[in-house]
């Protein structure tokens, strides 16, 4: 499928120069860093067994673009992969760990208060085949998965740039068979929106780092994220929605159009979903399949 004109202005995107750190475009919203004695305890005693600690980027929040991490290594096996983006409190990847001793799960998780609760919730539930590291995901999945992208400032800068880098120290990492992108910040403001995740240039790491036959499953409950999660997955050519044309939305302004999933049944019910549903929005899935050829994109 034809990618918008916006694709021209990535082409000409260059690798960062040394010493220079150009602004990134955030996904997430700034909060405190500060948390709670138990929290700070829990990372103390227990950060060795599910912290990745990789050499960090220009920022806190990005990791080296060369930085050595085997997957395989630091689950300690060869499993099935998961990568949660954005877990919250940990709800979902701990009851998914739990359900799935079997599978490995990585949890990537910007805030850092964010990923001691993940913790203390994989500690407690005495799970271990759980990984968490402490990064923005845009910058971090390309470097992870040795992305060819992994050289670039902001991959969003670079959706012309696809595939595996052979020369990464990452690139014989293993292709997810799962991907979750659970009620990312929506950024509500008209102005703000092209902060959102979930659009073409994300969409083409998320691709790139699936496996072919693995799913990318999202969920929002701010109507026109929806809609742009829908139109995104639909618009990336090694993405499938599975459920094209499905559960047509009457607000939608293609009202017709469809393209939603049921809600999965393996993602509970959080708190922060609960809230939602109390100020009486609604919950929209979206699932996409990763092809293994881009005309099976839209069969």
């Amino acid at each position: 499928m034809q990618r918008n004109s916006d694709s021209d202005t990535h082409a000409a995107a260059k690798p960062h120069m040394p010493g220079h750190h150009p602004a990134r475009i955030r996904s997430f919203s700034r909060r405190g860093g500060r948390m709670a004695r138990p929290f700070a305890q829990i990372m103390e005693r227990h950060a060795g067994e599910y912290l990745l600690d990789l050499p960090r980027g220009a920022t806190p929040t990005t990791i080296e673009t060369r930085a050595h991490c085997d997957l395989n290594e630091v689950f300690g096996r060869q499993a099935p992969l998961a990568v949660e983006i954005g877990p919250g409190s940990g709800e979902h990847m701990v009851a998914f760990a739990c359900a799935h001793p079997d599978w490995n799960v990585l949890a990537i998780e910007a805030w850092h208060p964010g990923v001691a609760r993940c913790m203390a919730r994989a500690v407690k539930e005495g799970v271990h085949n759980i990984r968490l590291l402490e990064a923005d995901a845009a910058q971090a999945l390309p470097v992870l998965f040795g992305l060819r992208t992994a050289a670039y400032d902001d991959p969003r800068e670079s959706t012309v740039l696809r595939g595996v880098d052979p020369s990464h120290p990452n690139a014989g990492n293993p292709r997810a068979q799962e991907v979750w992108t659970f009620f990312p910040d929506p950024w509500r403001k008209a102005r703000h929106r092209k902060r959102r995740l979930v659009a073409e240039p994300f969409a083409a790491v998320v691709a790139d780092v699936l496996a072919p036959g693995g799913f990318w499953r999202l969920a929002t409950d701010w109507d026109d994220y929806a809609w742009q999660m829908r139109d995104t997955v639909e618009s990336e050519p090694l993405l499938r929605n599975v459920h094209a044309g499905e559960r047509p939305d009457p607000a939608d302004s293609q009202p017709a159009r469809g393209g939603f999933a049921p809600r999965w049944r393996e993602r509970p019910l959080t708190r922060f979903e609960r809230r939602g549903q109390e100020a009486g929005r609604h919950v929209h899935d979206v699932v996409a399949q990763r092809v293994s050829d881009m005309r099976q994109a839209g069969a």
